[in-house]
């Protein structure tokens, strides 16, 4: 079992089922990027919920005033620290500015604010393998990787090495990534996943001898009539 669970993270997989392998690459959509910046400068947040467009803050609730952007569409959590997280991003790039166009704001206000300690800390995509998916044989046969439990929640979690992130994997073959850091991380997670996925892949059961019989009888008395 150990031996089969370690060779689950290597580079490459030589499979017999790899044949049946599409070389289409597998879809890939990245749905929301986190980033965080630091502007440096504590904030008064009662003053930026009051001068400040699209924002919404009430303090009992969540100590952060919560901004919008339109282009990039984000939302921004933005904490008397100074920090904001920055969340809604479809793109590494579109987290940037939208972080930038945070910061000019608060500059705005007249807050010393700096453009710094910008980072990407989550990243969450969705894919399809399109076929049906074995989540009891991927447990049973990876269970150091995996968590399932059905009566819970309908998705497997597997917990990939290298690169370090998250799978949801649903029995119908949909995926959810999350926790990479840049999208190249997620494809790469994609291109080593599908050949484990292929040797899971459920097969349609043959039709029964009684069925067949059934048919043939019903096309007989069709004819008759």
């Amino acid at each position: 079992m150990a031996a089969k669970e370690s060779s689950l993270v290597a580079p490459e997989r030589a499979l017999d089922v790899e044949e049946e392998w599409s070389q289409e690459r597998l879809p890939l959509h990245v749905k929301n990027v986190v980033g965080t910046i630091d502007v440096q400068v504590p904030l008064d947040l009662t003053t930026i919920a009051l001068n400040a467009r699209n924002t919404e803050y009430n303090p009992r609730r969540f100590a952060a005033v919560i901004m919008r952007l339109r282009d990039p569409k984000t939302t921004a959590l933005i904490f008397a620290s100074g920090k904001i997280v920055i969340t809604g991003a479809t793109t590494e790039k579109n987290c940037r500015i939208a972080a930038r166009k945070y910061c000019k704001v608060l500059q705005k206000l007249n807050f010393p604010a700096k453009f710094e300690m910008f980072k990407i800390c989550n990243m969450m995509g969705t894919s399809d393998v399109r076929f049906p998916i074995r989540l009891e044989g991927l447990l049973n046969d990876h269970s150091r990787f995996c968590t399932y439990e059905p009566e819970l929640f309908p998705g497997l979690i597997f917990k990939l090495v290298e690169p370090k992130l998250t799978f949801l994997i649903f029995v119908s073959g949909k995926l959810v990534i999350c926790g990479a850091k840049e999208t190249s991380d997620m494809r790469l997670a994609l291109e080593k996943m599908h050949p484990l996925l292929l040797e899971y892949r459920k097969m349609a059961p043959a039709p029964s001898l009684e069925s067949l019989d059934f048919e043939e009888d019903a096309d007989i008395d069709q004819h008759k009539i």
